[in-house]
């Protein structure tokens, strides 16, 4: 969203302890009054939706016995690790990010960060990463018309976050990514694990995809 410079009046106590404030919240004086004002008038900035948005999944995560999340308020981005079930329990790491502003489709991105010297789990996550990305391309793609972009490097798998295909409020766009990670995370393991295959991976995927309201 596009911001303008405006110069305004203060009583320097104000701005004293709206300063402090700031600094224990973590952010500056201009994105706080900023938010203070949203607030006042009820307009939603799109650094507060983000805000909510990873709140909420920090919330929704936060029972499971899968997932470690962590978010920062005021930040753009939050982590949720996770154990696969391999030998030694090496750990994934799923990485939000929301973009603030943004004239493409996308409106974040999901990154999977995994470190491992086995060449035998390199190999399984690597192939999965490509199932997840076919399966998508075939599925998603057909029903809501998304061009999702996606890379592999070195010990990580992203994928843009697309906008949701339906109007929808913060909490139903949490509730969305969450429910994505969860089966994303649900599918890696049982693949690596060997007890499913890239058909019952596919399978189960597109019966997610056809009960789920909303898609991203």
């Amino acid at each position: 969203m596009k911001k303008t410079l405006y110069s305004l009046m203060l009583d320097e106590g104000v701005v004293r302890e709206v300063d402090n404030l700031a600094h224990r919240l973590g952010t500056n004086r201009s994105s706080l009054i900023n938010q203070i004002l949203a607030q006042y008038v009820d307009y939603t900035t799109p650094e507060q939706r983000i805000n909510d948005v990873l709140s909420t999944i920090e919330e929704l995560m936060s029972p499971s016995r899968d997932f470690v999340p962590f978010f920062s308020p005021n930040s753009f981005s939050m982590s949720l690790k996770s154990s696969l079930e391999y030998k030694y329990r090496p750990t994934v790491k799923y990485e939000v990010e929301l973009y603030r502003g943004t004239e493409s489709a996308a409106i974040g991105a999901l990154s999977v960060v995994f470190r491992t010297q086995s060449q035998a789990l390199i190999s399984a996550m690597t192939d999965f990463f490509r199932l997840w990305k076919r399966i998508e391309d075939v599925h998603l793609r057909e029903l809501t018309g998304f061009k999702i972009d996606y890379a592999l490097y070195d010990g990580k798998f992203m994928r843009a976050i697309a906008a949701p295909d339906t109007e929808c409020t913060s909490e139903e766009l949490a509730q969305t990514i969450s429910e994505y990670i969860k089966l994303f995370d649900k599918l890696l393991k049982c693949y690596v694990a060997g007890s499913l295959d890239a058909h019952e991976v596919e399978a189960a995927y597109y019966s997610h995809m056809i009960s789920s309201k909303i898609h991203i």
